[in-house]
Order: C-alpha cells, then structure tokens, then sequence
C-alpha cells in the first residue's frame, strides 16, 4: 500500500478516471463528480504524469481509451467492484448477532435443518453456531446459548421450554415395512434388521420385542451404530429398524419418510426441553427463538395427534 501512495497520491483521480473511461466524455465525467471539465482534464493528465503512460487519445470526435488505458481501467473496475461487494457484506454482517445450540446430531439433521430456510426469514439477522453431540447428551457447558435436553421441571440453572414429550416407537421405512413387516409378527423377527444405538441399553427395546430376543440378540440381525443421526439415515434409507424418538422423528412420521413398525409405543412421562443457562448472559432473541421452535415442534406433533 505504501508503494501504491507513492505511485498514485490521490485515489480520488482513479474514481474520476473510471468515469471518464465508462462514459467515454471528460464532460460526462465532470457531471457524475459535479465539477468542470477542465478539472476533470487536469486530474487525468495528473494521473498520467503519476503513471507513466497514457490512458486516453484525444481526437476532435471524442476520446478514445489506449491499449494501456483499457488494461487499467479493467483493473480499477475490478478492484472497485471488489470494494464495493466487501462494504457490502460487512455492513450486511456488522448487525448480526450469533446464537449457539447445543442439540443432538439426529435432532440437528432430521428436524432442525429442513427448518433452516424458514428460521432463517424469521430470524434473518441471527448466525446459528452448532454444537453437535452424536450419543447420549451431557450436561451443558461454555458458550451454549440454547440446548435441548431432558431437565427436570424448575431445574434452578435454567429457563425452560416445553419441547415434547419423550415417546419411542420403532420406525422404518415405507418399503423396508412391505418387505419385513411390523416387529408385531413375531414369526418374521428372524428377518429384521435392528439398528441400535451403542450408547444405549437394548432394555430400550422391551416394550416392543419379547425379553429373549432383546437379551441374546439371537433373532435377527442386530446393527450397532455410535450416532444416532446414522441410524436414522439407516431407517430412513430402508435398512432396517430403529428406535424413534418423536422428539426427532416428528417431521419424518408426517411426510411419510419413515413409518411406524410397531403399534405399540412407550411414554417414558419425560419431556424434551428447551433450555436457556441462567450463569451466563445470552442474547436476548435466544428467547424469541425458543418461542418459534416450540411453535414449530407443537405444529409437527399436532398432525400425529399427539
């Protein structure tokens, strides 16, 4: 930059050579900058001097930009296309505020960023920082602005939301049911494909299989997964049977992408929350967001009746 001030001492004559060069008039150019022609005249002839060749002919019809002019003025319009597209962004950004969620990869995956573009328009001015957890969920820690997790009612470290209650069906995909059948017909058990969560008891299963095939695993196939999100993925793509919170599979259930495998289901009686830390100070739209996704979550488990 040093070198640049030494070569050009004003860049205000770049400004008025751009001009002068896209209209093709020194008289245009003193109109766009509200000056009078020969000044215009002077400051080119000045920017010249400062660089060593010519940037326009002069002939009685108008003027015409030379070989080197027009290189140049390819470069200033590039350069001052870039500045103008960084002022931009940056005064795009300079109001934005950043909120970070800590949330489970599946819930993340199969719930929370089909909404992406619907929270984005109501929250154009957020950032959303992620901080994803794959197993089971841990307390919450740093710079967490929103978490969701299962609290107990007036827990004192935080604000709370209602999200939705802790309710497990298995689930699988449209297709994957027509060939398997539900893991109701206990003669079929031997041709399902069980997707389970390593971090998790298979006790989790009871309520849907006979204690046997759940203890010894020998009927069936038993695919075993550290991330949830995988799982659903598995489900989703028809390669077996998972456990499903409705918590995260909400969406899913109401567009059909994966369908129940079971008629039975279990209500624990806990309740997914949405959680705010009261030992650190979080932007006040964290509220307003906790709001949207309840509303959001409450829409979804209307449709299933729930």
């Amino acid at each position: 930059m040093a070198n640049l001030s030494r070569t050009i001492p004003s860049p205000r004559t770049l400004l008025v050579f751009e001009a002068a060069a896209r209209h093709g008039s020194f008289t245009a150019a003193a109109t766009e900058f509200n000056v009078t022609q020969p000044s215009v005249s002077r400051s080119i002839a000045q920017l010249e001097e400062e660089l060593g060749f010519r940037l326009f002919e002069r002939h009685s019809k108008g003027l015409i930009v030379t070989r080197e002019g027009q290189k140049f003025f390819d470069t200033v319009q590039e350069s001052m296309a870039a500045i103008s597209e960084s002022i931009k962004e940056i005064r795009k950004n300079a109001g934005k505020r950043s909120v970070t969620m800590s949330m489970s990869s599946s819930f993340a995956t199969h719930w929370l960023i089909p909404r992406l573009g619907d929270f984005n328009e109501a929250f154009p001015d957020i950032d959303l920082r992620f901080e994803l957890i794959s197993g089971v969920m841990r307390d919450v820690t740093g710079d967490v602005d929103i978490a969701t997790r299962i609290v107990e009612d007036g827990d004192p470290r935080y604000e709370i939301w209602d999200f939705a209650p802790e309710i497990i069906v298995p689930v699988c995909s449209p297709q994957y049911l027509a060939d398997h059948g539900s893991v109701d017909e206990v003669t079929g058990l031997s041709q399902q494909v069980f997707l389970h969560l390593t971090d998790h008891k298979r006790d989790q299963w009871k309520p849907f299989l006979s204690g046997p095939v759940v203890e010894t695993a020998e009927v069936g196939t038993w695919n075993q997964f550290s991330d949830y999100a995988v799982i659903l993925q598995a489900a989703t793509q028809g390669k077996g049977v998972a456990l499903g919170w409705i918590s995260v599979i909400a969406s899913a259930l109401n567009d059909k992408t994966l369908v129940r495998s079971s008629n039975k289901q279990r209500a624990t009686g806990r309740t997914h929350r949405l959680i705010i830390p009261k030992n650190r100070a979080v932007p006040h739209v964290a509220r307003e967001i906790c709001d949207w996704l309840q509303y959001e979550m409450s829409s979804e488990l209307e449709k299933l009746s729930i």
